[in-house]
């Protein structure tokens, strides 16, 4: 880290403001060498840390841009190195030819998420809070965000070094006591090591309970619309969606294809995917949308079910109704705008599922659909004021390989094992738990991570 990096900061479009930023300990010499203050008196490596100077970055004896440049010294700023941020104007080429400057003038380009891998070496973040970095950044919703700002705040990483404070201080006892029995005794440890595992494990699965939420709110419900041809798929899909992104007419078998979309309904995000209706056809090209439509439905999370109360049920109803069996789903009782040839009391004797009346072309029931949703998935609430939500798979991995190493610790007391067993899997469990904090990780695991970063960040 001895080099000093630069890249664009904001996105590479036209707007208000850019933002350039530089880290590395010749930020300041690198600034100095193309910053001019209006009046040209001022010496930017002079001025007080955390402050902004407005001026002019030069290349040689060409103005590039005016700008303001917010000076910021080791070790407060972002990545604990000497940090400058230059708020240029927001073109994609004035923002460009300010970081060409940059450049040409002792900066390297940062590779992906490297302000922010820098960030974490020098122990300005743990690993868990750099990730939570980019989930902000990457926040499809109020919960993702309020989840994500959690965990950059230390929600993770607090838990975490709770568990492995306790742990490890057991596995300094044992080794203690095994160096030197005279003065340390062992007698009756197993059992009180026992009922500690215990309290660690149960730790870890009020964790790992989270994650199925956690992924939810990360990454959205994967949501599918089922339904016969003309049931009103599309219109649900369009409305929900807020435009016509799916072709509706009277027409039966229009959608042919997965047409998918993220949608935000009242804080939650779905993944929706709109299918072909499902019904027996000879049309080739309609029967390859149908069958990808049931292949869809089987991996989804939720299934929306629109009934067309229009009309009569039939075989491919039954298919459906079949199909739910056993997954989460919600019946949209569709078209109640029109005379019904098939009552809701008939559909509640076949679906052991929420039935919803809803209209797509009179934009009703919506909301009940939303608060079914969240009720089905998250019990009708998600708090985050002194819950932790496990969002990440590769810290649920983690999580779960440290409690595969306690069970081993607990059935090694059960079967009175020599204490030398119990440290060993004490301290698997401390070093699985320690990759989510980035304790115990590797340079290659590192680098991958913050490989999917975007640039600048």
């Amino acid at each position: 880290m001895n080099t000093t990096i630069a890249a664009i900061s904001t996105a590479v479009s036209a707007s208000g403001i850019g933002i350039i930023r530089i880290s590395g300990p010749e930020a300041m010499d690198v600034i100095s060498r193309i910053y001019r203050s209006k009046g040209g008196k001022k010496k930017i490596k002079e001025v007080p840390t955390h402050t902004i100077h407005y001026g002019y970055i030069y290349d040689g004896e060409e103005a590039v841009d005016e700008v303001l440049v917010m000076v910021m010294r080791a070790p407060k700023t972002f990545t604990g190195e000497d940090t400058v941020e230059i708020d240029c104007h927001g073109g994609v080429y004035a923002m460009n030819r300010v970081l060409e400057t940059v450049l040409k003038n002792g900066a390297k380009i940062a590779g992906p998420g490297e302000f922010t891998k820098r960030a974490f070496l020098n122990g300005r973040l743990d690993l868990s809070q750099a990730e939570a970095v980019m989930d902000v950044i990457q926040a499809k919703n109020e919960y993702a965000l309020k989840s994500s700002m959690s965990q950059l705040k230390g929600s993770v990483q607090k838990t975490i070094k709770e568990i492995r404070s306790d742990l490890i201080y057991e596995i300094a006892f044992i080794e203690s006591a095994l160096d030197d029995p005279e003065h340390i005794s062992l007698e009756g440890y197993p059992q009180k090591l026992h009922g500690i595992v215990e309290k660690e494990q149960k730790s870890i699965e009020e964790l790992l309970k989270t994650s199925a939420d956690g992924k939810i709110i990360r990454e959205g419900i994967e949501t599918v619309i089922v339904g016969k041809p003309n049931a009103g798929k599309s219109s649900l899909l369009n409305l929900l969606v807020g435009e016509n992104k799916a072709i509706v007419t009277d027409i039966e078998g229009t959608t042919r294809d997965i047409l998918e979309e993220y949608i935000t309904l009242h804080g939650i995000t779905l993944k929706i995917v709109d299918t072909a209706g499902i019904r027996e056809t000879e049309d080739v090209v309609e029967k390859i949308g149908v069958s990808r439509a049931r292949e869809v439905a089987k991996g989804a999370d939720l299934v929306l079910y629109v009934v067309d109360s229009s009309t009569t049920l039939d075989e491919n109803d039954e298919e459906i109704i079949e199909m739910l069996k056993d997954r989460k789903a919600i019946v949209l009782y569709n078209k109640t705008d029109l005379a019904s040839a098939v009552s809701m009391e008939a559909l509640k004797e076949k679906i052991n599922h929420p039935l919803i009346p809803i209209s797509a072309k009179e934009e009703t029931g919506i909301a009940q659909l939303a608060d079914t949703i969240k009720s089905m998935f998250f019990s009708g609430k998600i708090s985050f004021n002194d819950e932790v939500y496990i969002t990440n798979a590769r810290h649920k991995e983690a999580l779960e390989e440290a409690a595969d190493s306690l069970a081993m610790v607990k059935q090694s007391i059960e079967d009175g094992m020599p204490e030398d067993f119990f440290s060993i899997d004490l301290m698997a469990a401390y070093g699985s738990l320690g990759k989510i904090t980035g304790e115990e990780v590797g340079e290659d695991l590192v680098n991958e991570i913050f490989s999917k970063f975007c640039m600048g960040k």
